[in-house]
């Protein structure tokens, strides 16, 4: 059955919604589709979830830095994974009929099932065929493929996130900020980690001296990072799995192998696009990806993209919100925005916090301004029982503007956003020194980074 459309979204994560809001009024014909659940990643098996995980780890860890200094138990505490899964379900549980629902409500019609397109403006849907004036891709991202022997025995996030008791051992592939994150959480259940990662580097978009710092925090933690450990195949038996790497150290044997109980996919993301026939639409892809100009507009001039599976921005929540409704401006405005990545923050919500935002340089650039801080010392790192904290301040003396920003510690994923802010509205570095902040905290900690 063919039905014509206005707008049709494909995808209803945090883009297709955000898209969905700026145009649910618009007196528009407006279809949404979803192969999964509503809602998409970030609610309901991603960040969010995630969060209640490493929030509760945070504080178990915040217990055992403090004994000795006012907490009187003598006997570390360990993270309860089964309550906290179900304490994590709470969040989740119902949060995708009552996103379909204010979809309904706003007037937009919503189907299920894996779309892809017929032609330049009609896409399939199950028994449906439906025609759209515009349509909007935001399909999002899915773990990207090992392309290993075994690889069905590996464990994705989402499943993490559903499984009931977690076992002895565990391993990471990938040096990630999925691997970090949950080896951190896992770690604090009393489970032994290992991240294996096929590189130099881990936690690649991070600023390389605190990333250094985040290693050493995390090896004091007990969780061990291997570098240099490409995963090259995975085998289970009786006792559980048998993973092989392949080492690119002339000083270690070639090939090693661990053993463990359980196998976690912490290898990246990659657009969520294979199926959607996108050449018969006309829409480029590039790396893996759509391909969208500044407008988010793809090369089918009425077709955009947003979020995780275009091309332009970083795979975060807030760039997928903005790009959702830059889109959805210049659909109803004709093209008259564009997106704007300046000041957009980041962080990994290890213990501790890593957060960062622009760009990211050795400490002896001669480009620019750099102002490292070791704040392990600090009060605000010393109340919080913490050993590694640090700060790194990137400046552009020339016109006095702040380039980037990084901070390991206490409250950094807060901290931060307050040299977003002065970024994006385009402040200069000595403007944050006219700010008053609440004291002692580690907001008032940010004019002594400079």
């Amino acid at each position: 059955m063919e039905k014509k459309y206005d707008i049709i979204i494909i995808g209803t994560g945090t883009a297709g919604r955000s898209f969905a809001g700026k145009v649910a009024h618009s007196g528009l014909k407006i279809a949404i589709i979803d192969s999964r659940e509503y809602g998409g990643t970030c609610p309901l098996r991603g960040c969010d979830p995630k969060e209640v995980l490493t929030n509760t780890a945070g504080v178990t860890d915040s217990n055992n830095r403090l004994i000795g200094k006012g907490v009187g138990i003598g006997t570390p505490l360990k993270l309860d994974w089964t309550s906290l899964i179900e304490f994590k379900k709470t969040f989740t549980e119902g949060y995708s009929s009552k996103t379909e629902k204010h979809l309904v409500e706003m007037g937009i019609d919503t189907y299920h099932g894996r779309a892809h397109f017929e032609n330049q403006n009609t896409v399939i849907v199950g028994e449906d065929k439906l025609k759209g004036e515009y349509i909007f891709l935001a399909t999002g991202a899915r773990p990207r493929k090992l392309n290993i022997p075994g690889e069905e025995y590996v464990t994705t996030s989402e499943k993490l996130l559903e499984t009931k008791k977690l076992p002895d051992k565990i391993i990471f592939i990938g040096g990630g900020y999925i691997s970090m994150e949950f080896a951190h959480v896992a770690r604090r259940t009393g489970a032994e980690v290992t991240i294996l990662h096929r590189s130099e580097r881990i936690l690649g978009a991070f600023d390389s001296d605190m990333v250094n710092l985040l290693v050493k925090a995390s090896e004091a933690s007990g969780i061990k990072i291997l570098i240099n450990k490409p995963v090259v195949s995975i085998e289970k038996d009786e006792n559980g799995f048998l993973v092989k790497t392949k080492s690119k150290s002339e000083t270690e044997p070639e090939t090693q192998i661990f053993r463990t109980d359980m196998v976690v996919h912490g290898a990246g993301r990659v657009a969520d696009i294979e199926n959607l026939r996108l050449e018969n639409a006309g829409v480029k892809t590039e790396k893996g990806a759509i391909v969208v100009d500044k407008h988010m507009r793809t090369s089918n001039s009425r077709i955009y993209a947003g979020g995780d599976c275009a091309l332009e921005g970083v795979q975060l929540t807030p760039v997928a919100s903005l790009q959702g409704e830059v889109a959805a401006i210049n659909v109803l405005e004709g093209d008259s925005v564009e997106a704007d990545y300046k000041g957009i923050p980041s962080a990994v919500f290890t213990i501790p916090v890593l957060a960062s935002v622009g760009i990211s340089v050795f400490k002896d650039s001669d480009k620019y301004k750099v102002i490292f801080q070791d704040r392990s010392n600090w009060y605000t790192t010393r109340k919080a029982g913490m050993e590694f904290a640090a700060s790194k301040v990137i400046i552009d003396e020339a016109n006095d503007r702040i380039m980037g920003a990084h901070i390991l510690g206490p409250n950094a994923e807060e901290a931060i956003n307050v040299f977003a802010a002065v970024m994006r509205l385009g402040f200069k570095a000595s403007d944050i020194k006219r700010l008053i902040f609440t004291y002692p905290t580690t907001c008032s900690d940010i004019p002594y980074m400079l």
